[in-house]
């Protein structure tokens, strides 16, 4: 389906501390969308800081780190010229793409995103126009181990988990949003490695692609991916 999946988690494995200062950058406005926009500072009572929280934690964000976000979003005017921006738009070879980003100027990000778009062969287009055919999941992708899939993936539909997938790195978990931490929690008591665990939108509907065209579909992923601006990009391409 498609979220590029495994690939992102095997490609973020290799990253310089340029990049790493530049997803911190990213994770730090997602933050304070999440106060924002989610209800205040407590994770408890904030299911999108809460998110957001465990995503930075999973990057290996420092604690302090985690916690001056907070405290800066909290703040009287805290992250108030952050502005959540989403871009839909029309990829190479029949394919759709949605992009989320978080921005302190939407006319330099916009114009980025569509420039993005279309040196790759794809077009920018209406609200409305691809998210349709999109939903909303949370997604955990657990590595394989020294333990049986069988039984994790019991474990976790016995914890609210509507979809299992098996595929060669591990299992696919997917959730309703609001109960992701829950079998998330679940799952980390057994224990298993959790390589990932987000809100995601995924394509109702994946396209198939050859191999050459996933490799260019792989190369508008990941330039959108790198916009200083853009936090998550998610694409109906089976990549």
């Amino acid at each position: 389906s498609g979220h590029s999946k495994w690939s992102k988690i095997q490609r973020g494995k290799a990253i310089s501390d340029q990049k790493k200062g530049a997803i911190f950058s990213k994770l730090v406005r997602q933050i304070a969308i999440a106060v924002r926009e989610g209800g205040g500072p407590d994770p408890e009572s904030n299911f999108k800081l809460r998110v957001a929280i465990e995503k930075a934690r999973a990057e290996e964000m420092p604690r302090e780190n985690i916690e001056r976000a907070v405290a800066k979003a909290a703040g009287e005017g805290g992250g108030a010229n952050i502005e959540q921006v989403t871009y839909e738009g029309f990829g190479p070879f029949n394919t759709t793409f949605v992009v989320e980003a978080a921005t302190d100027n939407k006319n330099r990000t916009t114009s980025n995103v569509r420039k993005i778009f279309e040196k790759h062969g794809g077009n920018m287009s209406q609200p409305g126009s691809v998210m349709w055919g999109y939903e909303i999941k949370g997604q955990i992708l657990v590595e394989k181990g020294g333990y049986d899939l069988s039984e994790i993936e019991l474990k976790a539909i016995d914890a609210g988990a509507e979809d299992v997938r098996e595929s060669q790195e591990g299992l696919e978990i997917y959730t309703a949003p609001l109960d992701l931490h829950r079998v998330k929690q679940t799952l980390e008591k057994i224990p298993v490695k959790i390589a990932a665990a987000e809100i995601i939108m995924e394509a109702k509907s994946g396209t198939d692609l050859t191999s050459e065209q996933k490799r260019k579909v792989e190369e508008m992923f990941h330039a959108l991916s790198d916009d200083e601006d853009v936090l998550a990009v998610h694409t109906s391409a089976n990549l």
